[in-house]
């Protein structure tokens, strides 16, 4: 049976409300939708750990850098609602702009620090855009859990540390990524690539594994870059935005995994911007 599709703040809340008088606890799991096994997996692990589960779907404006990407992004709630059918969860929350924003909307959440490097650095706003729209929901779903992925493993630090920070009742779980069989970390924006250039695609986990295992072999970051960069070059990738050795928790900038660490790349392809990450 599909999910019963929310889109209003108000109609949330009284069911939330219900559920928590009953003593439930609530798992929410936030998407732009287009949705793929890696959220399929979020949606798999909220329904392990909580007694009611809510999967958002926004594609939030507040967040892109340019009108383009933003009308560009695969919009696809019917099927995202079929594919959700098998886990049966209890609702899809799904507001449009007015909702999320309405006439004369002035707040904002502003993370510092985390936000000023990666991915921060390269897409000025973003981290804001993604602040205020999470904190939005964690209080619209009175979620007691939210579950994201560690492919956007600077998000998640971000999340992190707005829930610390603004005492925002809810346990974040980061979940690990999930790949295609050659090793690309899924993601929305893979059905925007052309079918060569998806194929090429691969070439960005296989950069980052071979960077890797020079670092685990005590090689320091700054001495591999230029063979993982030019081998994204000969992919095709068009620009590396970065390539960084980077401590798990403030995402310091390394040279040796010293501590903890993720290898972390932003690159294009054929006009997508693809992320990915590793565990060094």
């Amino acid at each position: 049976m599909i999910a019963p599709i929310i889109r209003s703040v108000a109609e949330l809340r009284q069911l939330t409300d219900g559920w928590h008088r009953a003593g439930d606890t609530i798992g929410a799991v936030p998407t732009m939708g287009a949705l793929h096994d890696g959220h399929l997996s979020l949606v798999a692990a909220a329904k392990e750990r909580c007694d009611r589960v809510i999967v958002t779907i926004f594609v939030n404006p507040r967040q892109f850098n340019s009108r383009e990407d933003y009308e560009k992004y695969p919009r696809t709630e019917h099927d995202d609602a079929r594919k959700l059918e098998r886990f049966a969860v209890d609702a899809i929350f799904v507001p449009d702009g007015d909702e999320m924003y309405p006439q004369g909307f002035a707040t904002g959440v502003s993370v510092s620090g985390l936000t000023d490097v990666l991915c921060g650095a390269h897409r000025p706003g973003h981290f804001d855009g993604v602040a205020t729209v999470v904190t939005k929901l964690l209080l619209q779903t009175a979620a007691d859990r939210a579950f994201f992925g560690e492919k956007d493993w600077q998000q998640l630090q971000v999340v992190r540390r707005l829930v610390a920070d603004l005492n925002i009742p809810a346990e974040i779980v980061g979940c690990p990524t999930i790949r295609e069989i050659d090793g690309l970390a899924m993601s929305s924006r893979n059905l925007l690539l052309s079918d060569m250039a998806r194929a090429r695609a691969a070439a960005l986990n296989e950069a980052l594994e071979e960077m890797a295992e020079g670092l685990r072999g005590g090689r320091a970051a700054q001495d591999l870059r230029p063979a993982a960069e030019a081998r994204l070059s000969a992919a095709g990738f068009t620009e590396v935005e970065y390539l960084d050795l980077r401590a798990n928790d403030d995402l310091s900038l390394l040279e040796r995994p010293e501590r903890p660490a993720r290898l972390l790349v932003a690159a294009w392809l054929a006009g997508v911007r693809l992320i990915d990450n590793i565990a060094v």
